[in-house]
């Protein structure tokens, strides 16, 4: 039997991809094929000087690592943060000197700075305050004291009734059979 050889010698491959396939033209392309490690879609601008200036109307603000919404008010824009409330918005508001119902989008990088600094020094949010309260609950149950306890059964920690309700510490109903005595059957 002659079995045909898969091998084909560079020189061969070079000018098989060098010609147009059949029934194509060069006019059939559609301008210059984009390289192949090009990415598919477009990165978003960065937000700095240069990615405002060039994306300002779709660029989101950034505070502390967090997008706040563009079209909000300022001060209901700053309530995305984790810790920041209504209260602690407005206060923000009034100590770095922005006004309350100007929209984010609005916000310059020098008032978005003040903003982010601000927050810095004066308040535990975001990151931060999680990681605080999270040590505060695993000190309680390292500890072993009641609060502590409840938290590792999923139980609610401040005296609220069990038997019913709570359920969205305890999670869906689960049904337990009940055992039926000998007596019961006879």
């Amino acid at each position: 039997m002659d079995h045909e050889s898969h091998a084909i010698d560079s020189q061969t491959m070079r000018t098989l991809q060098d010609d147009t396939p059949p029934g194509r033209i060069e006019s059939d392309l559609q301008g210059e094929s984009a390289p192949q490690d090009a990415p598919r879609l477009k990165a978003a601008p960065r937000n700095g000087p240069a990615g405002r200036a060039a994306n300002e109307e779709n660029s989101v603000p950034r505070i502390l690592g967090v997008d706040i919404p563009n079209d909000k008010i300022v001060e209901v824009a700053l309530q995305y943060l984790y810790g920041v409330g209504r209260t602690t918005a407005l206060a923000i508001c009034r100590e770095t000197g922005l006004q309350p119902g100007i929209r984010a989008k609005s916000l310059t990088e020098e008032e978005l700075g003040r903003i982010a600094g601000f927050l810095d020094k004066t308040y535990v949010v975001e990151g931060q305050l999680r990681r605080q309260t999270a040590q505060n609950v695993s000190r309680l149950k390292k500890i072993g004291c009641y609060r502590g306890i409840r938290h590792g059964r999923g139980l609610p920690v401040r005296g609220q009734r069990t038997r019913t309700n709570a359920r969205t510490r305890k999670g869906k109903k689960k049904t337990v059979a009940v055992k039926k005595s000998v007596k019961a059957m006879r």
